[in-house]
């Protein structure tokens, strides 16, 4: 069984303060953007609810009046006017349906407006998720599976979406027709209206304590969902080794295990909210029949006419009706707000200060880092760097070795500014690097990684992604610096061919080429080597070293690397072991000093 990690509490820090800034109303909020269209929308709404009280008002004309004019003629004269009563009846329902015409041209462009309303706030609210998302420090995204969160945007909005497009707009009408409603009731008999009220305040609080409980069991079963789609996207992703080790069955078990706790949810919430309709039928319809019963007895005593006892019970109807629909909507309002609440989170997340896009100053490349310690806010008590000194000149090519987990990868990571050193500094060209904004930092680097990573689009769109204003001239240009061209051109579409999900339809030395072209079109003052042809054949990973080489000249390259051969010609080499670098110098001078490095160069060249 697959848990859902749930973001944890932050007390009463000042990002707990921003998440509660976030409120579940200023979703809501996103619809005053469009307020030309919406506050429009809105009056038509009011404006076609009010129109629906006519309905009652004149269908009780029809049965009450007539009757009323009936008995009373016969009551004066003992003749009965047929040609006036139906004029009457007639002028009735002509006038009944010109208000119905009226409101169904007024409901056809209110419709069309809420629809655009909604819609278009749905989008700014997905875009403004997303642009949080991207701006989020890479410490969040290792506290939260990638599974989790598109399913946060996805199934979370897909609820607030059916409340803003459906949910609010039948508030506001089912609001007017119970006030206009309430206020009719009164005109007709304001004795039989109080004793109709005095049944209220038996649903108010219900109403309250099955919304609290609904919210609860609304926020789990989005939990429950959202980890039902980390097993789904895990799965597809994965599905090579899935195959691989025969495990169909087990990540079917998987599935199924985190849906039956989905569907427990969701039986117990259909549990709370089945009780507070039923509770909700019985009192609002009990009590129209006991309003229906005191009010025939008031018709009988004479204490009011026949087309205000009829008017009463059909205004009635529609104020029951009307509350008979507020529990769903509270209901529906209480699971947006539920489902609302991991959204609000991200949104309430601070993101990284990345700064202004230009530099003040040029940076020129060197590197310098000083006594550096660092520990992962997940496992602060094991330290990674422990102390960690080195210089990168201007230009120079500076190599990392060591075994796995000596903390070269995490050099690259605070270099980047993905974390922050918990002591010692990392200097560029001898400014502090926390000090420079993180768009003029990051803008002047570039990194190749030994996973590459291709998004599903063209070869070209992947190759200038490393500079988006980049033309096709300067694409092609840096695939043949790249040693990229040859193979691309043999594509049937060349560089519109598509690469896949993760570019799976490309061979490892292809996606380290297409790669290292995508950082030679970043033109990067430092450049960052993290074992990028140690997953290689010998044939792939000598073009792929040519490609590199082409791609260091006049940068400062610091290289990660296990294959010593790859940093052989490197100006300066570091040895770390267990966080600490025990040795530096040249390939030679590390030979002939005779310690960790010759052992480990004895070991793959010899």
């Amino acid at each position: 069984m697959v848990s859902h990690p749930r973001m944890p509490p932050e007390g009463t820090s000042e990002k707990e303060r921003r998440r509660k800034r976030v409120s579940a109303l200023s979703f809501y909020g996103y619809l005053n953007r469009y307020r030309a269209i919406f506050l429009p929308s809105v009056v038509a709404l009011f404006v076609t609810a009010g129109l629906s009280l006519a309905f009652p008002y004149y269908l009780s004309k029809l049965i009450g009046s007539p009757i009323g004019s009936l008995v009373e003629a016969l009551k004066s004269t003992g003749t009965i006017d047929k040609e006036g009563v139906a004029d009457s009846i007639n002028r009735t329902v002509l006038t009944l349906l010109v208000i119905l015409a009226a409101q169904a041209i007024i409901v056809y462009w209110r419709v069309r407006g809420f629809i655009k309303v909604g819609e278009s706030a749905l989008n700014d609210i997905r875009c403004d998720v997303f642009a949080r998302l991207v701006h989020l420090p890479v410490e969040f995204f290792q506290r939260h599976r990638a599974g989790e969160l598109s399913n946060c945007v996805s199934a979370d909005l897909a609820v607030l979406r059916e409340t803003l497009l459906t949910t609010v707009p039948q508030l506001a009408r089912q609001s007017v027709i119970l006030l206009g409603g309430l206020i009719f009731i009164f005109i007709m008999s304001w004795k039989l209206a109080l004793f109709m009220l005095a049944m209220i305040p038996v649903i108010i609080p219900a109403v309250a304590i099955f919304g609290r409980r609904v919210r609860a069991y609304s926020r789990g079963a989005q939990d429950s969902l959202a980890a039902s789609g980390v097993v789904l996207e895990e799965s597809t992703q994965g599905i090579a080794e899935l195959k691989a080790y025969g495990n169909e069955a087990h990540e079917e078990d998987r599935y199924r295990s985190v849906l039956d706790d989905y569907l427990t949810v969701i039986i117990r919430g259909a549990k709370v909210r089945a009780l507070f309709i039923s509770f909700i039928i019985f009192v609002l319809f009990g009590s129209i029949s006991v309003v229906a019963w005191f009010g025939a007895r008031m018709l009988a005593l004479g204490e009011i006419t026949p087309f205000e006892f009829t008017a009463f019970i059909l205004f009635s109807v529609f104020v029951g009706a009307s509350l008979g629909a507020f529990p769903e909507i509270v209901s529906q309002i209480q699971k947006a707000n539920g489902a609302t609440e991991r959204l609000r989170e991200i949104l309430g997340e601070e993101p990284e200060a990345t700064g202004g896009e230009e530099s003040p100053f040029e940076i020129l490349g060197a590197v310098e880092a000083q006594n550096l310690s660092f520990a992962y806010p997940s496992r602060p008590e094991r330290t990674v760097l422990d102390g960690v000194s080195f210089r990168a000149e201007s230009g120079e090519r500076v190599a990392f070795v060591g075994q796995s987990g000596a903390g070269k990868s995490t050099l690259f990571s605070l270099l980047l500014r993905f974390y922050d050193p918990q002591d010692g500094a990392l200097l560029i060209d001898g400014d502090p690097g926390s000090e420079l904004p993180l768009a003029t930092l990051r803008g002047a680097i570039a990194l190749v990684p030994q996973d590459v990573l291709l998004f599903g689009g063209s070869v070209g769109e992947n190759i200038g992604y490393g500079n988006l204003e980049a033309t096709r001239e300067e694409i092609e240009e840096a695939a043949r610096k790249a040693h990229a061209h040859e193979f691309i051109r043999e594509f049937p579409e060349g560089y519109e061919t598509t690469v896949g999900p993760r570019g799976v339809k490309l061979s490892g030395g292809q996606r380290q080429r297409i790669a290292i072209a995508r950082a030679i079109l970043a033109d990067p003052k430092i450049l960052l080597l993290d074992e990028a042809t140690s997953s290689l054949d010998s044939e792939s990973e000598r073009l792929v070293q040519e490609a590199l080489d082409e791609l260091m000249k006049g940068r400062t390259s610091l290289i990660i690397a296990h294959r010593l051969g790859t940093v052989q010609h490197a100006d300066r080499i570091y040895v770390l072991q267990d966080g600490k670098i025990v040795e530096s110098g040249s390939h030679d001078e590390l030979i002939a000093a005779g310690g960790t490095y010759r052992l480990l160069a004895q070991t793959q060249l010899l």
